[in-house]
């Protein structure tokens, strides 16, 4: 696996622990059969404060899962010994564990596609930096972050607030702050849900582009496009975004704080 290891260290990097809440520190699986790659992943972040376990035996998973669930799974989708996709359904099959898979080529966006729609939470491209992988890390555990209201609450829960913006997700209704409705696609609708699941969070590419899928209907699989359509339902002034920011090397980011009613 080709990956960029010139990023260990730099401003903002420092030795951050990453633990949870009162417990003891986040343990990730990294599952590659490149003894290398395993080693500076590992390595890496065990200096930023989290456990990491190298996973050389693709098989051996199962058996890490059953005796201490970790907090995240690193998984290559180009394991020499074994089908990644197929390990990805196992794991996913028995646990809710995150999972970030990382892929050798940019080629291969049916292999990330299809990662995404089995379940895994973010999909990595190299040759990706160090750096780059541990704030992926940390975006996808804050999500994750116990006591974090789910999606399915969320939706129970019925009502989001942002910027005088109204969104009831039991009638699907959005009005603006003046209380006029907006009508929005299906793409644009779970697109700006997943927005609402992780306010002022960065999202990645990958992340929205699985959030919108779930519509088998949904015609335009660019997600840059269906951010600019959705911005443009959402941004009452022209000019530069307010509410939908472009977070470079990343993805994108909703800046309004959200009100769960």
């Amino acid at each position: 696996m080709m990956m960029s290891i010139g990023t260990w260290a730099g401003p903002g990097a420092g030795t951050m622990v990453a633990s949870n809440e009162n417990g003891p520190p986040v343990r990730v699986l990294v599952v590659d059969d490149d003894p290398a790659v395993l080693d500076s992943i590992v390595t890496y972040l065990d200096g930023h404060g989290i456990r990491g376990i190298a996973v050389p035996e693709p098989h051996d998973i199962s058996r890490e899962l059953a005796e201490s669930e970790p907090d995240l799974v690193i998984l290559n989708l180009h394991l020499c010994k074994s089908d990644a996709l197929d390990l990805l359904r196992s794991i996913r099959s028995r646990s809710a564990v995150p999972v970030i898979a990382t892929t050798c080529h940019r080629q291969d966006e049916v292999d990330r596609i299809i990662c995404l729609e089995l379940g895994a939470d973010d999909c990595l491209t190299s040759p990706f930096g160090l750096r780059e992988l541990l704030a992926r890390i940390r975006s996808v555990l804050r999500r994750r972050e116990p006591g974090r209201v789910t999606p399915e609450r969320d939706a129970a829960r019925g009502k989001y607030r942002f910027g005088g913006w109204l969104l009831d997700r039991r009638t699907r209704r959005l009005t603006d702050p003046a209380g006029a409705p907006v009508a929005l696609t299906k793409g644009q609708y779970a697109l700006l849900n997943a927005f609402l699941d992780a306010p002022r969070r960065p999202l990645s590419r990958e992340q929205l582009q699985h959030a919108t899928r779930i519509h088998e209907d949904v015609v335009d699989r660019t997600i840059d496009v269906q951010v600019l359509r959705l911005r443009r339902k959402l941004e009452t002034e022209s000019g530069v975004p307010r509410v939908i920011l472009t977070e470079r090397g990343i993805g994108y980011v909703f800046a309004l704080a959200v009100e769960v009613l």
